[in-house]
């Protein structure tokens, strides 16, 4: 009897064959598939009960348990549309910059090596005369995020000194951080001026004395303020600031390298703006409307970032060969607007014209709609999401959604489907499970077929 159940356990191919679409190493999965056959032959060697021992069983029982032991980062298809989650990564690269990455990861490169004169470079040069030529920067410096921009910059430029910002624009970030406790680990000395909805330029005026190191002028990108408010503009407080002989620091937060009004959207500062209109010094994120790697970039006149460079915290914060190739390639691809409006993948998501929005999601609810004995409503419905990343507040983009009403409980088919081997991040809104498609690619609607069956059948994987 124990002889007749060992042989009917499957081999470690065929289970293979049916684990299905999932996110994990052939490696890792043959070692789970291994395990649980081992345990299953050490339960029928010692009498005890075993369950079901056909492929998908055992494709099953290894799935979970790799996704008990996690061993790595893990793709997800990112169904919310929110285009730039943070806890989702934020911005997906371009192909062009999934390619310089690899290609970085491989090989040896001239990351800081000219091969002309076979001497030492600078690891920003090629950024540098990107953004020379796409903003009008004079030098650049590339760190690992805005928040370590603005510290590198404030450390450089202002330590010991003072530095005056309008109380509107004291903002809290992600994750807490306040913009205050970044100031005050920098080293500088916060002067406040107006009133948290009306700031005037003769407030920066009166606030000036010998100790003023710079002005810093800061994007509200996680919020929005209306009504009654006054800020004065980039180009006052830049003529106000060359004055005295001091610069302007201008946070952006998104870095924005297109009119977004185009689309349809609201126009945001761009780098290139914020640079013509005086800004001494620019700093702004690589992955969020720019559509490029996690970046803080830091660009703007050479007599005031130039020195940022040669400040010991600069070695602390800077970013490895992977960055600088993701950030150069995804730079490279603004030369042509046309281009970059299709290859980078924010800009793409951003951009999508409402009826391919429509096309896809009614593909994807035929998809669904064939599950056999699925049992739900499957319908086509408009829903709006934000942009995410702290970018445009107070956009909400209009999309299309397929939107799954099921037998089952939406809290536990959300669960089900964001633990499946391939997991599916949807939203739950008014009952019902909703899947949106900007935020898709269709390459990726088989994995939320697979994920929702195998939900509706009351497991947690396929």
């Amino acid at each position: 009897m124990r002889s007749d159940l060992l042989r009917q356990l499957p081999s470690v191919d065929r289970v293979l064959a049916a684990a299905g679409p999932h996110t994990y190493a052939r490696k890792e999965l043959v070692e789970a598939i291994r395990r649980v056959l081992d345990d299953l032959r050490r339960c029928i060697r010692s009498g005890e009960p075993v369950s079901s021992l056909d492929a998908g069983s055992v494709a099953r029982s290894a799935l979970e348990l790799l996704r008990g032991n996690p061993a790595g980062m893990r793709s997800v298809v990112n169904a919310t549309g929110v285009i730039l989650h943070t806890n989702l990564g934020r911005a997906r690269l371009s192909e062009a910059a999934c390619r310089a990455v690899s290609a970085a990861a491989r090989d040896y490169t001239d990351l800081e090596y000219d091969l002309e004169t076979g001497e030492r470079s600078a690891r920003h040069r090629r950024v540098r005369a990107l953004l020379a030529t796409l903003a009008g920067a004079e030098d650049v410096l590339v760190v690992n995020n805005n928040a370590a921009a603005v510290l590198l910059v404030l450390n450089t430029l202002a330590k010991g000194r003072e530095v005056i910002v309008s109380r509107g624009q004291l903002v809290e970030i992600g994750g807490g951080f306040r913009l205050p406790a970044v100031m005050e680990s920098s080293g500088c000395r916060l002067v406040e001026v107006g009133t948290t909805n009306r700031t005037y330029l003769s407030d920066y005026e009166a606030a000036v004395t010998s100790q003023t190191a710079l002005f810093l002028r800061v994007h509200p990108s996680n919020f929005v303020i209306s009504g009654y408010h006054h800020e004065p503009d980039g180009r006052e407080l830049a003529a106000l600031a060359a004055r005295h002989g001091l610069p302007l620091v201008e946070d952006l937060g998104s870095g924005v390298m297109v009119d977004l009004s185009h689309w349809g959207l609201p126009a945001e500062r761009s780098v290139s703006a914020a640079l013509e209109a005086g800004a001494g010094v620019v700093t702004f994120s690589g992955d969020k409307l720019l559509g490029g790697p996690q970046a803080g970039i830091i660009c703007g006149l050479r007599h005031w970032v130039e020195p940022a460079g040669t400040n010991p915290l600069a070695r602390a914060l800077r970013v490895d060969k992977l960055t600088v190739a993701a950030l150069e390639a995804t730079l490279r691809l603004y030369y042509d607007p046309v281009e970059a409006r299709t290859a980078i993948p924010t800009l793409a998501a951003l951009s999508v014209p409402p009826a391919q929005l429509l096309a896809r999601a009614r593909r994807l609810a035929r998809r669904l709609a064939r599950i056999p004995g699925h049992g739900c409503t499957i319908t086509v419905a408009e829903a709006r999401a934000p942009v995410g990343g702290g970018s445009l507040p107070g956009t909400e983009l209009l999309g299309s959604v397929v939107r799954v009403e099921s037998p089952i409980p939406v809290q536990v088919l959300e669960s089900r489907m964001r633990r499946a081997p391939f997991p599916v991040i949807g939203r739950v809104e008014g009952g019902a499970l909703l899947l949106d498609v900007r935020t898709m690619a269709d390459a990726e609607f088989s994995h939320v077929e697979h994920a929702l069956a195998a939900a509706l059948g009351g497991r947690e994987e396929t």
